[in-house]
């Protein structure tokens, strides 16, 4: 494979000027915030409280209104006057997550009962989400929010969109019909009935979810059973419903929710063939001015993360979907797992052991929002591991050949990986990104 460049090459474009527009966004989401927060203290205190919250609330109502009244679909960013095309060729399919020769070395090594993979593929099957009698259950109207009672349908688009991607590399894997039938039911049954997708966390949603359709899609999109018209009406529905919220990413927000954009935005670039979209999560990998870009995300050589002060599931979180991110651009001929002196490697390094239980330097950090000083390293969920780390291990260890010991540890830890929570992650990693040890050089 020919990668074209990483951001080190002396030939890499400048960054384009991107500015944040207005604030009205993190105001609302202030809001939501203040009143779930209140609610919340007021039911637990004196029966009085229930009033003094309807008398605030009813004062500030002018100002949400005036808020939700003025779109932020059109931009949260002023966009760069042209992006810089980081992918003139034309796309590899399938090529997000996997290409031909990955799903050929997961069927092969499966076929062959060859260890880790024989183990990662009964950590696949087992799973529900796997199961070719999977039922979708698909809603007109999805809303993700963290309002008490307002998160309609987003569980089960989690679980369908996981169903449809898992059933997608059964098919690959096995070559059992009936998961290729189930994957390509699935995606139909969404394009066919979601209309509207919304919520206080709608970039997340989008972000997270578009992602996992996207790749199921990619997967399935030579099957000769998907008629071409519902390959398009489900194109249609990644690029009308899912695209639109997380266009402009989330500048006011905590990386993870920039990354869950750029994730989404890179992947439904290549399902779509849209080189445009796919060259503005590039670039903003590269540049973006929020917490996601890649030196905003993972601050220093030291690889502390921006959320390191937050959490260390949202910390994960965050590592693992530049990784998802970086896969599919490695998928495309492109390398940004090597940026900024293989950064994303640092911060890998960085997560996993202080999740391992060693220490780890921290410096006191502020946000590019401004919204999240933190002056000591969060211990909140410290050791509950996600199963991200095979993707990062296996590129950087075994086919870079640089050293990642920490990153080496969590993954046999883990090993072999199974579901990741909701929808957060491929998952699975120790089947879909093992690869065989290099052979010795001659002597």
């Amino acid at each position: 494979m020919n990668h074209i460049r990483s951001s080190n090459d002396p030939g890499s474009p400048p960054p384009p000027d991107w500015f944040p527009l207005c604030s009205l966004r993190s105001l609302r989401l202030e809001y939501v915030f203040l009143t779930a927060k209140i609610t919340r203290n007021a039911k637990s205190s004196r029966p009085d409280n229930h009033s003094k919250l309807h008398r605030f609330l009813r004062c500030l109502l002018p100002l949400v209104a005036l808020a939700f009244s003025v779109s932020v679909a059109p931009a949260q960013t002023i966009r760069p006057a042209a992006t810089p095309a980081y992918h003139p060729a034309p796309f590899v399919h399938p090529g997000l997550l996997h290409t031909a020769a990955d799903l050929a070395r997961m069927k092969q090594m499966v076929a062959a009962g060859r260890e880790p993979w024989k183990s990662g593929f009964a950590k696949l099957a087992a799973d529900p989400e796997s199961s070719a009698t999977w039922t979708p259950a698909p809603f007109e109207h999805v809303e993700r929010s963290l309002l008490t009672g307002h998160a309609v349908g987003i569980n089960e688009m989690n679980k369908d969109c996981n169903a449809a991607y898992q059933n997608a590399l059964m098919w690959w894997i096995t070559g059992d019909d009936a998961h290729a039938k189930k994957a390509v039911e699935i995606l139909n049954a969404w394009s066919g009935r979601l209309k509207v997708f919304d919520g206080t966390d709608i970039e997340l949603g989008a972000g997270i979810d578009g992602f996992k359709f996207a790749n199921a899609a990619e997967l399935m999109r030579n099957y000769p059973g998907w008629a071409p018209a519902d390959l398009a009406r489900c194109r249609q529905m990644l690029l009308t419903i899912f695209y639109p919220p997380l266009q402009d990413f989330a500048l006011w927000a905590h990386g993870n929710w920039d990354i869950a954009c750029m994730k989404a935005m890179i992947a439904i670039g290549v399902f779509s063939d849209d080189h445009a979209m796919f060259d503005r999560a590039v670039d903003y990998y590269y540049h973006g001015q929020g917490n996601g870009a890649i030196t905003h995300y993972v601050i220093d050589d030291t690889g502390q993360v921006q959320e390191s002060g937050r959490d260390q599931q949202h910390t994960q979180l965050g590592v693992g979907e530049l990784a998802e991110t970086c896969q599919v651009a490695w998928s495309q001929g492109l390398d940004l797992y090597g940026a900024s002196d293989n950064r994303l490697l640092k911060g890998f390094e960085y997560v996993a052991r202080f999740n391992l239980g060693e220490n780890v330097p921290f410096a006191f950090h502020v946000d590019t929002s401004g919204r999240f000083p933190a002056d000591r390293i969060a211990t909140n969920f410290r050791g509950r591991l996600r199963p991200i780390y095979e993707m990062a291990y296996n590129h950087y260890a075994v086919l870079k050949g640089i050293p990642a010991p920490w990153t080496q540890k969590a993954a046999e830890k883990l090993r072999p990986e199974g579901a990741a929570a909701g929808a957060d992650h491929p998952g699975f990693g120790t089947l879909l990104f093992s690869l065989p040890a290099p052979s010795p050089a001659p002597r």
